[in-house]
């Protein structure tokens, strides 16, 4: 626990370390900064938070890895920065955008087996998720007259849907997973009522990186009348160049019967920058449920296809950017350098004594402890952060996952890992279970030596400090 100086001083230094090198601005500057000081500042806290990612030893975050493609995009990103694409009649080019990313997304996951296939821009996975909820529950309002909604995800589906339950009043209906970690759909098809407004699964899920039973989810939606949201962020643009290049990839896309929606992210692996994602339907006329209007407010007629009011054009102008530079060749050449990494790493991992693989993955490799009461796999976790390697915590079960990307396809990488693993067992042999410094917290666990308790403290009221300057 935090209980002495000592700990709270590496804590400090985790989470504030540019407090020695850089003034603290508690208040607005009395005079502007030169843009030259300013620029200088910012490269040297980037070039530093950049190591990790860029080398290829942080699971997921950094897809490209490449200062040349950034730079690109940043530049694309640049000539629309400051474009509000509300404005439609003054920036059509959001348009012309917006429209081929959709319809180059649909290409790629074959929207052609759609009745009249479509799409629209999120600002993430969140929001695509989100959105989703909000469409089933005011479709299933307006054609059945449900007003308690329901939706059945797998246990594993993004927390996001959590949310987006906390924030709509939807009821969320948590099915278990089967001995091979995907979604039991025999439980689904056992628990779907009148309420039930659709079913989420996944392709592949954050935790383990696997594809749920999508065909056998389509067809409990059509026997019964609802939707099925496939969510392929993670895995919507990495699997499909999997199965070209003749990877085992179960269907999970529109050629599936009885998926309705999709949502996949550019700024994953299909190498955009931040901040984009996408909704695709079956049909314009569940998409109509995701738009929103207010036809009487004074400041005229308001209509927003999603949650999300003004949005820059340089985003949608860099992912636009991205997909057409890269191309299908340049999408199959880095998929290709993904998958054979993550077979390397699976197979090492798979012949560590005392490790074992969950489930069958093909990008996001789990993996977790034979014999947790000797072994703590965040043991394991706690010596590979001392050799700054980045992996994410996860729990029930306890384990942990590196999601290949194209910087860890560098020479050299996968063969150090799998070196350092086999260190990090052995150094976890020694430690007493249930000791270790690390733990599964999103989008900390591997921060820092302090993840378990930096949780605690977060959850007992103190994120407030992550939007105060450094004590």
């Amino acid at each position: 626990m935090l209980d002495s100086p000592e700990e709270w001083q590496r804590l400090l230094d985790e989470f504030y370390p540019y407090r020695e090198r850089f003034e603290t601005i508690r208040q607005m500057p009395a005079a502007g900064r030169s843009r030259e000081e300013i620029l200088a500042d910012l490269r040297w806290m980037a070039e530093r938070e950049d190591e990790m990612g860029f080398a290829g030893r942080m699971s997921g975050s950094v897809y490209h890895g490449d200062h040349e493609h950034y730079r690109f995009l940043v530049e694309a990103f640049g000539l629309f920065a400051h474009a509000n694409v509300l404005q439609r009649d003054v920036y059509p080019s959001a348009t012309k955008f917006e429209a081929e990313i959709v319809a180059m997304c649909l290409s790629m996951l074959h929207g052609e087996a759609a009745e009249d296939a479509c799409g629209v821009l999120t600002s993430g996975g969140s929001e695509s998720l989100i959105t989703q909820m909000v469409t089933y529950r005011d479709a299933a309002a307006a054609e059945r007259g449900v007003s308690e909604p329901e939706i059945i995800m797998p246990v594993t589906g993004h927390c996001s849907l959590d949310k987006g339950a906390h924030y709509f009043g939807i009821k969320l209906v948590y099915a278990p997973l089967r001995d091979d970690f995907k979604v039991d759909v025999d439980w689904v098809a056992e628990h779907v009522t009148p309420n039930t407004v659709a079913l989420f699964g996944s392709a592949g899920n954050y935790p383990h990186g696997l594809i749920d039973d999508i065909p056998a989810l389509g067809r409990i939606a059509q026997e019964h009348g609802i939707g099925l949201h496939v969510d392929g962020c993670l895995g919507g643009f990495i699997l499909p160049w999997g199965e070209r290049l003749g990877y085992d990839v179960p269907p999970f896309d529109f050629r599936v019967p009885g998926v309705t929606s999709m949502s996949v992210d550019p700024h994953k692996f299909g190498y955009g920058l931040k901040g984009t994602s996408v909704v695709l339907y079956a049909s314009k006329h569940l998409r109509r449920y995701q738009f929103f209007t207010a036809p009487e407010w004074p400041g005229g007629t308001y209509i927003s296809p999603g949650m999300s009011g003004s949005r820059s054009g340089g985003l949608i102008a860099s992912t636009w950017a991205a997909m057409v530079s890269l191309g299908e060749k340049g999408y199959l050449e880095i998929a290709e350098r993904v998958f054979a990494t993550a077979a390397k790493l699976r197979d090492g991992v798979a012949a560590t004594d005392g490790l074992a693989v969950i489930g069958d993955p093909l990008f996001n490799i789990a993996f977790t402890t034979t014999d947790p009461a000797e072994l703590d796999i965040f043991h394991v976790n706690d010596f590979l952060a001392q050799r700054g390697w980045r992996l994410n915590g996860l729990q029930h079960p306890p384990a942990v996952h590196f999601c290949v990307t194209r910087p860890a396809t560098q020479e050299g990488v996968v063969e150090q890992f799998l070196a350092d693993l086999a260190e990090a067992v052995a150094y976890a042999r020694a430690q007493e279970p249930g000791k270790a410094r690390s733990g599964a917290l999103y989008g900390l666990s591997g921060a820092g030596p302090e993840g378990v308790t930096m949780a605690r403290t977060l959850l007992s009221g103190a994120l407030d400090a992550f939007y105060e300057p450094a004590p």
